[in-house]
């Protein structure tokens, strides 16, 4: 029985509503007057319900998919206006004890290099990740109570968080690990986590017992039940995500909203960030095994209706995607990238992937220079801020502040002085010099003019040397 407001995987995932949703969605995508009314009702920039989104996923009328983009790049603006939130991936081991058919790293991969950072690797790799700029880090690890225990991940954050390197300093470490007990959310939300992100892979459970036949994971239900423990944990972000490629792409995509709704329901926000990422090759993976891909053109879709249904949530796509790709889906809704990752345990202390130990393969190669670069051009604000989650402004306090518009007092401001402290410290020449364009251009725009004010006084003083300046 389909329950949003249950704790019950099968509940509020429910196998019969999705079904019962794609049969509703197939049936009226043609229904061009539903289809337009659904649309205009996004101007309210409250969303749409998962079986409304489906509707519009499965549309294939051209102005109706028009509609639906001009929407989603209107509503991306009104929220999130041309900025972009800059982070990367720090992988700290792949040990793992599970058998996930998708992943490397699963348990049965004997020739893969299986490695796990020190201490004093993860002081390297930050202070080299400090160089190129990086304000943000998303922690990533295999599942291995052994290798792996919580009391490891806690030493690296406690490590990062110490390292202060030049001007650098990451300032919001968020963790993507395996799901775990109320108690361990706990520990990690002491140690200062931001965003605890879990992607569902897929909401199928029979698709899902299959693709992970072994180890941990391969309970589904604990699986996905795991952001309401992490929120009873007293984490207030948390991050969903598919694996588009596992499974037919309709399903899942229902499966993601429904588990926003649920969370919503249930704890009174929905996810702070949503992450969509397709299945790449890897060592002893062929993406072309699984039958399920999606082309570049419907990717773009999926992206655009995601933003007019859940228009509160960052949307991220990481460098699994060419610059082609992330270049249109930011405009229709991303408003999260990473910028110069390495999948592989380590690798950017020697400045080149480490062995064979990559989780998949990147598609955008660039530096981080020439990501900020190419943003800048593009008329993005490539943001480093990590304010809202220093100054306490997390889960429905910050879902509060977007939904009231509020939230643009705070981040236009926050964007241009890290942007700021970027061209300062890290920039090439080039962008340098488009980001003191940006920044002018753009600081003359803040509506308040006390602000506006208190911002150029803070840009003035970065030239002096002062940094780490927020609203």
């Amino acid at each position: 029985m389909y329950n949003p407001h249950s704790l019950k995987a099968e509940e509020f995932i429910s196998d019969e509503e999705i079904l019962d949703t794609l049969a509703y969605a197939e049936a009226h995508k043609n229904d061009l007057v539903l289809v337009n009314q659904i649309i205009d009702k996004t101007d309210a920039c409250k969303g749409l319900t998962h079986r409304e989104a489906a509707v519009l996923l499965l549309c294939e009328d051209p102005a109706a998919q028009q509609r639906i983009f001009e929407q989603a790049t209107k509503i991306k603006q009104a929220f999130y206006g041309n900025r972009i939130v800059m982070f990367a991936p720090l992988y700290l081991s792949n040990y793992c004890v599970n058998g996930c058919t998708y992943c490397p790293y699963h348990l049965k991969n004997k020739h893969i290099a299986r490695k796990k950072l020190t201490q004093d690797e993860i002081r390297r790799e930050v202070i080299a990740l400090q160089d190129m700029g990086h304000k943000r880090l998303a922690l990533e690890c295999g599942e291995d109570p052994v290798n792996n225990p919580i009391e490891y991940v806690l030493e690296c954050i406690d490590t990062i968080y110490s390292i202060k390197h030049k001007n650098g300093a990451i300032r919001r470490v968020n963790v993507n690990i395996a799901a775990t007990t109320v108690e361990n959310y706990k520990k990690l939300k002491d140690a200062g986590i931001g965003t605890y992100i879990l992607f569902q892979e897929t909401y199928n459970k029979k698709q899902y017992e299959m693709l992970h036949p072994t180890g941990p994971k391969h309970d589904y239900a604990y699986h996905t039940e795991a952001m309401d423990r992490a929120m009873q944990g007293g984490i207030d972000d948390v991050g969903c995500g598919v694996l588009f490629g596992l499974n037919l792409y309709q399903y899942d995509f229902v499966g993601l909203l429904m588990h926003a709704e649920h969370l919503e329901a249930v704890h009174g926000v929905g996810p702070h960030t949503i992450s969509v990422p397709r299945l790449r090759d890897a060592d002893d993976i062929d993406a072309s095994d699984f039958k399920n891909g999606i082309s570049d053109e419907l990717f773009q879709k999926i992206v655009a209706i995601m933003r007019i249904a859940v228009p509160y949530t960052g949307l991220i796509v990481s460098t699994r995607e060419s610059q082609k790709t992330r270049e249109m889906v930011i405009k229709y809704g991303v408003s999260q990238i990473s910028g110069a990752s390495r999948t592989s345990v380590g690798g950017y202390a020697d400045g080149g992937e480490e062995e064979d130990s990559a989780q998949f393969e990147v598609s955008d190669n660039r530096t981080l220079d020439e990501v900020v670069h190419w943003l800048l051009e593009l008329g993005h604000i490539p943001s480093f801020c990590t304010a809202c989650y220093r100054e306490g402004r997390t889960g429905d306090r910050f879902m509060s502040l977007v939904k009231s518009g509020q939230i643009r007092n705070c981040c236009l401001p926050n964007a241009l002085m890290t942007l700021k402290e970027y061209a300062e410290d890290y920039a090439s020449e080039d962008t340098k010099r488009l980001a003191l364009d940006m920044i002018a251009k753009e600081a003359a725009t803040i509506p308040n003019d006390k602000v506006r004010e208190i911002v150029m006084k803070h840009l003035h003083d970065m030239d002096g040397g002062m940094r780490d300046f927020r609203f």
